[in-house]
């Protein structure tokens, strides 16, 4: 029998992670090797610099470059409020006097006797950054971050919008092929993360929106919702930055697919659970997934196994396209030729043959499918 070494989609009803929590400048580190966190737990801090803003006196003055701290009435490093007059013209007639205003509250950064510019920087805006996920201190890196490690049920999506967000897990569907309706969508769900079935459509999620859902987990969506969701086209962009009122971890492609039993399933048992997810993908390079993870209290259930992460593929195994033009579309191995094959981009690679439920086929290859395990 032909194998083959392919990515998979983790699907873990128990498995050890650890999350590194990093700041983006170097700050104060609020926790301690050992400490038990939760998800909501400030780890650490900083101040990210004001915004910039520069103001040609010199212009506004009519004065050379090199006059202008002799008409500055704030110094580098004062403090100043949006309006108020940095810099004046001196004559004894009034009329004759022009002044400098501040755009900004914020502070003196630089005054330049070549440009005869004048640099403002807004006042700094504090980060914090939280353990994302209930677990343990297990590393501290001084100044930049920690290492948060726990047991949870781990679920990987093939694509999604939206950053990191937490909330209870709640089941709205009966089944893994129904379609997540606007119908099915409560006020009650305020701030929980809603787990759909096959499909949910864009009237949907502005309703979710609307509602205050923090996320949505569901097994399709069509990509001309995602776009007139977003405004615009997503392309091969990272994602993860959307700013839409909630997140959209999608597991299984863009189109009206049913989850995969199993992932439903495991969802379904964790219902009230507490959740942390991200619809942070990177497509193309297939390094960045979306995630839904579900802390486990008091530990993993007895007798819980992780699902295997990565494998052999066989013919007869569960796959997923992840490449145009049948991106997201979910089939079974019906061959794996042994000798390369030339494609249609006169590249010779392995192969894979992927046959559909409507018993279409097609023959792509291998670095474009990913392995689905039940």
């Amino acid at each position: 029998m032909a194998h083959a070494y392919t990515p998979g989609l983790r699907v873990a009803e128990k498995v050890k992670i650890q999350k590194s929590r990093v700041l983006p400048l170097p700050g104060e580190i609020l926790v301690k090797r050992g400490d038990k966190v939760k998800a909501e737990t400030v780890v650490a801090k900083t101040e990210l610099p004001g915004k910039v803003f520069p103001v040609n006196v010199a212009g506004r003055l009519s004065i050379p470059p090199g006059d202008v701290p002799k008409y500055m009435l704030k110094k580098e490093g004062n403090a100043v409020e949006k309006d108020e007059i940095i810099a004046e013209s001196k004559s004894f007639l009034a009329w004759l006097r022009a002044s400098c205003f501040s755009p900004i509250k914020g502070t003196i950064e630089s005054i330049s006797t070549v440009t005869g510019q004048v640099l403002l920087r807004e006042p700094p805006q504090p980060l914090e950054v939280k353990a994302y996920i209930d677990g343990e201190v297990v590393e501290v890196m001084e100044g930049e971050g920690v290492v948060v490690e726990t047991v949870v049920t781990f679920i990987q999506g093939i694509f999604g919008i939206g950053g990191e967000t937490v909330g209870p897990l709640e089941v709205a569907v009966d089944s893994p092929d129904a379609v997540l309706t606007p119908e099915r969508i409560k006020g009650a769900h305020k701030g929980k993360v809603l787990v759909g079935g096959s499909l949910v459509r864009k009237e949907a999620l502005d309703k979710a929106i609307k509602m205050g859902v923090k996320g949505i987990v569901v097994g399709g969506i069509f990509d001309e919702d995602l776009k007139e969701l977003l405004g615009y086209d997503l392309g091969v962009a990272i994602t993860g930055s959307e700013n839409i009122g909630l997140t959209l971890v999608v597991t299984e492609g863009f189109s009206q697919i049913s989850m995969v039993k199993r992932t439903f399933e495991l969802l379904q048992g964790h219902a009230g659970m507490k959740a942390s997810i991200n619809g942070a993908t990177q497509i193309r390079a297939g390094v960045l997934r979306p995630e839904v993870i579900i802390s486990l209290p008091g530990g993993a259930p007895p007798g819980a196994e992780e699902v295997p992460v990565e494998g052999g593929m066989e013919v007869g195994d569960m796959v997923r396209i992840i490449r145009e033009p049948h991106f997201g579309r979910i089939g079974r191995v019906k061959g794996l030729p042994v000798k390369p094959q030339t494609i249609e981009t006169e590249t010779s690679v392995r192969v894979v043959e992927v046959k559909f439920t409507d018993d279409s086929s097609v023959i792509i290859p291998r670095a474009n499918v990913e392995l689905i395990k039940l």
